[in-house]
C-alpha cells in the first residue's frame, strides 16, 4: 500500500509523517494486556502502510520478572545502551511508550541529545502503584509529571485521561483512540459449552486476574445468576477459594474469548485503575452491554444505550440487562483500529533536519 494511504482523509490532500518510527516500550510481547494489543495493532498496521516501525522491547535484553506481576519482564540494560539503538536506527520520530526502565533509558537519551519525543499514558500507574504499595497515589503522580513533561505530545486515549492529566500540570495533549476487530468480535461467535448450564444472567468479566483490577468488587455482588471469569493472574487461587460459587474458565482468546462476550448477558468492568478498557468495547462488538463504575474509561465508552454506571455495581448490571444489544454493537463499530493509527501518526513529532541522532 503507498505511504500516504493510511493518512489521507475527507478527500483532502495527505501530509507527510515520518517514515522511520521507533517505539520504545517496556510491555510487549509474550505478555498480553490492552497496552501490548494497542502497540502490536499499531505497529503492523503502520507497516502494512509501508512505514519502517522498530519496537524497542523488553525480549531483545536480559530481563527479570516484575514484583508481583511476573508476566511483564523489566529489562536489564548498561547504561548507554537504548542511546545506541537510537543513534543507530536514526529515526524520523521517537515515541516512548511507558514509563518502566526502558522509557526511562529513552528518555534519558533524548534529554541528554535534544532529541523531541512523545510519550503515551496507557495506565492509572499512580492509583495502580497505590494499590500495590499503599503509598499515596500524590508520591508516584510526581514521577509521572517529571517522566512525561519534556514529551512534544502525550497521547491519551478518552477526554476524561485528558482532564486528569491537565489537572496535574500536563497540557501538551494528543488524542489517540482505540479499536477493536469487528471480523473476530461478532455476536454470533459460539457460545462456550461451559455456558450451557449456568444460571442466568452470566456476568462476565474478562482481563488479568489480580488486585488493582478490582475483581471482589464484581465477585461480591448479590445479583442472581452467574458470574464468571475469563482470564489468569496472581490472584485468581485467592479468589477461586474465596468465591466458590463464581466461574473460572482461565485464559481465552480469538474467537473463543468473543464466544464468552456473546454468550454473556452482561460485561461487568470493576476497574478503577484502566485508562480506556479494550475490553469493553470488544464486549459490545458481540452485542453484550457494560456494567461499570463511573470512572476514567467507562465513562468515556458506556452510556445508558450500551450498558450502565455506578457506584453499585449491581444495580449498574440490573440495568444493563435492559440495554439493546444492537446498539452495543452500533456502538463498538465507532472504534477503529485504521482511525487509531491515523491518529497515532498524526501525534508523532518528526526530527528536525539538523537534529541527527548519530553520537
Amino acid at each position: 500500500m503507498n505511504r500516504m494511504a493510511g493518512f489521507s482523509s475527507g478527500g483532502g490532500a495527505s501530509r507527510p509523517f515520518p517514515e522511520r518510527i521507533a517505539i520504545v516500550t517496556d510491555a510487549w510481547l509474550p505478555q498480553m494486556n490492552g497496552v501490548v494489543r494497542t502497540l502490536t495493532t499499531t505497529a503492523g498496521m503502520l507497516r502494512e502502510w509501508g512505514y519502517d516501525v522498530t519496537v524497542i522491547s523488553p525480549d531483545q535484553f536480559r530481563s527479570v520478572p516484575c514484583p508481583t506481576y511476573p508476566e511483564i519482564r523489566l529489562a536489564l540494560t548498561i547504561p548507554g545502551t537504548i542511546g545506541l539503538r537510537l543513534a543507530a536506527l536514526s529515526p524520523d520520530a521517537v515515541h516512548i511508550a511507558t514509563e518502566g526502565p526502558l522509557g526511562l533509558a529513552a528518555r534519558r537519551y533524548c534529554a541528554k541529545m535534544g532529541v523531541p519525543f512523545t510519550t503515551a499514558y496507557h495506565t492509572q500507574f499512580p492509583d495502580y502503584l497505590a494499590r500495590r504499595t499503599h503509598l499515596p497515589a500524590s508520591l508516584f503522580w510526581r514521577y509521572i509529571r517529571w517522566f512525561h513533561r519534556p514529551a512534544e505530545r502525550i497521547m491519551v486515549a478518552t477526554a476524561s485521561i485528558r482532564s486528569e492529566l491537565r489537572d496535574h500540570g500536563l497540557h501538551r495533549l494528543h488524542h489517540w483512540g482505540r479499536g477493536v476487530d469487528l471480523e473476530c468480535f461478532t455476536p454470533d461467535a459460539p457460545m462456550p459449552p461451559e455456558f450451557a448450564s449456568l444460571p442466568r444472567p452470566i456476568q462476565l468479566y474478562v482481563g488479568r486476574v489480580s488486585v488493582e483490577k478490582n475483581l471482589e468488587a464484581f465477585l461480591s455482588g448479590s445479583y442472581p445468576g452467574t458470574r464468571v471469569v475469563v482470564g489468569d493472574g496472581p490472584a485468581r487461587a485467592e479468589l477461586e477459594r474465596k468465591f466458590p460459587d463464581a466461574v473460572f474458565l482461565g485464559k481465552r482468546g480469538g474467537r473463543d474469548l468473543a464466544g464468552c462476550y456473546a454468550g454473556a448477558d452482561v460485561f461487568v468492568f470493576p476497574s478503577r485503575t484502566d485508562t480506556f478498557g479494550l475490553v469493553m468495547i470488544e464486549a459490545l462488538a458481540c452485542g453484550t452491554p457494560v456494567a461499570a463504575f463511573p470512572v476514567p474509561g467507562p465513562v468515556d465508552i458506556v452510556d445508558d444505550r450500551v450498558g450502565a454506571l455506578s457506584e453499585d455495581l449491581d444495580r449498574a448490571v440490573a440495568a444493563a440487562l435492559f440495554s439493546n444489544r444492537a446498539d452495543c454493537i452500533a456502538r463498538a463499530r465507532q472504534f477503529s483500529w485504521e482511525e487509531a493509527t491515523r491518529q497515532f501518526a498524526a501525534g508523532l513529532v518528526p526530527l528536525a533536519e539538523e537534529l541527527s541522532l548519530a553520537v
